[in-house]
């Protein structure tokens, strides 16, 4: 068994040795400069880790899972486009370092090298994975939709909330999980289970990434406190704290909310003071509290034995009540 660690390790070095063209330099630059710059590379390493509960050769997956850190950080640039991010894990975005066009060239360029990653996978694994994968990239797809239709919508509910959130975020992290387990040759009510657990625990990141918008540290979090905010998103925290004020609050606070000419620090301070009135931040806390007791129960019922599932649950936890 690979220890958490070592699993980060074997990533990271997938990564460093993971070779791009030379030209045309600002097609390919912009993607060295986003997968170098770090961050917790979570999904490769649950591709790995879920992989290492069924079986001890996670060789087979190292190429999956690069694929999988691939797309992903393609679905970060363009997000970053769409909602005008400044900062990406402490640095600069794509966009802002080059240009609009550029970044979403070297987007578009990511989601086909992240296919031709999982080209090389086995023949044996390749249909499964391949579904997966497709379903996870739709997926992602209809998230960021959604997402931009809540913008212009007067009211979400929390319902429609979750299934973006879950489309959008929780998709790549059950899909990463999924593969590596068709890879470790789990069986196909394990391979549910661990969706499950992926699942549960991509609700709960994104709920709890909606927190740290507000209530998080700027340097640790690695992007702009309040963005959400400026950006008029609609998270968990709007949905559930518009539920507690009166006709006459409702109007202000949407007047505020709305208002993109508004200066950013005043809008952000207005807005979190309406948060903290009814003390949001600890039923956004129920809820991400929830969500992780199902993916610890998805957990539990995998067939291998408790020492299997170590790694799983060691990032289960490292998730709960982060700052980053």
């Amino acid at each position: 068994m690979y220890s958490f660690q070592e699993l980060t390790e074997i990533v990271a070095q997938a990564i460093s040795q993971y070779s791009l063209p030379k030209e045309p330099g600002n097609l390919y630059e912009p993607i060295s400069y986003i997968l170098g710059i770090g961050g917790k590379r979570l999904r490769p390493t649950l591709a790995l880790a879920a992989c290492n509960v069924f079986s001890d050769n996670i060789e087979n997956a190292i190429k999956p899972a690069l694929a999988v850190e691939v797309f992903h950080n393609f679905t970060l640039v363009h997000d970053d486009i769409m909602d005008n991010a400044d900062i990406r894990r402490g640095q600069v975005t794509i966009h802002k370092k080059w240009n609009d066009n550029t970044a979403i060239l070297s987007g578009d360029a990511m989601t086909i090298l992240a296919y031709r990653l999982l080209t090389q996978t086995p023949a044996i694994y390749l249909t499964p994975v391949l579904n997966i994968f497709n379903n996870v990239a739709l997926g992602v797809c209809e998230g960021q939709q959604y997402d931009m239709d809540f913008e212009s919508k007067l009211t979400v509910s929390s319902e429609d909330y979750m299934r973006m959130i879950e489309l959008k975020t929780a998709v790549l992290l059950k899909g990463a999980l999924q593969i590596g387990a068709v890879m470790g040759d789990a069986s196909n009510k394990d391979i549910e289970l661990v969706g499950k657990f992926g699942t549960n625990m991509g609700l709960a990141f994104q709920l709890q990434d909606d927190l740290l918008d507000i209530y998080g540290d700027e340097a640790i979090f690695g992007k702009s406190i309040g963005g959400d905010i400026i950006a008029c998103k609609k998270t968990m925290l709007v949905i559930e704290m518009v539920k507690h004020l009166s006709e006459e609050e409702l109007n202000e606070f949407w007047s505020v909310f709305n208002d993109k000419k508004i200066d950013r620090d005043r809008k952000i301070s207005v807005i979190k003071n309406y948060y903290d009135k009814v003390d949001v931040k600890s039923i956004i806390e129920q809820k991400v509290n929830y969500h992780f007791s199902l993916a610890q129960k998805a957990l539990e019922d995998l067939s291998p034995e408790n020492g299997r599932k170590k790694v799983l649950n060691t990032i289960l936890q490292k998730l709960v009540g982060r700052d980053s």
